[in-house]
Parts: C-alpha cells; structure tokens; sequence
C-alpha cells in the first residue's frame, strides 16, 4: 500500500543533526536506544521485593500471656 499524500506526516523520530551516517550505524543507534528503552520499561514493572522475615521487627513481639495451669511454661519457653 501506498501512502496517500493526505495523510497528515508526523516529524521524524530520529533526525541526524550532523555528519553523514551509514545505514548500518543507524541501525546499530535504533538497536541500542531500542534495548535502552526496553531496560528502562522493564525495571519500571519489577515488583518490589518483599522484606525479610529477618527484617520484620513483629518477631520480636510476644504474644500476649494468658492465665491458667502451664502458664509459667510459656512464659519462658516461646514455642
């Protein structure tokens, strides 16, 4: 199909300001920006990654003791 001479042009998305390069160094250029871009995308959707149980000061809380027969066991045994 050919481009009908109505349709509106968008600007180039890459214009060669100065010197005279080949169309391998252009394609070499839309390969790299191309991968850049891809990175970039890609780092951005990476979910956080949870903290480590280790990290997690909750631990350190204990559960509140509860009277009756055994208490004093769990009072100082945690499991």
């Amino acid at each position: 199909m050919a481009a009908d001479a109505t349709e509106p042009r968008s600007a180039p998305f890459l214009q060669v300001v100065r010197g005279d390069p080949g169309p391998e160094e252009i394609a070499a250029l839309v390969a790299v920006l191309t991968a850049r871009a891809r990175a970039a995308r890609a780092a951005r959707d990476v979910a956080p990654e949870p903290d480590s149980a280790w990290r997690n000061r909750a631990r350190l809380v204990r559960a509140p003791q509860r009277p009756g027969p055994g208490t004093w066991r769990r009072s100082f045994h945690p499991g």
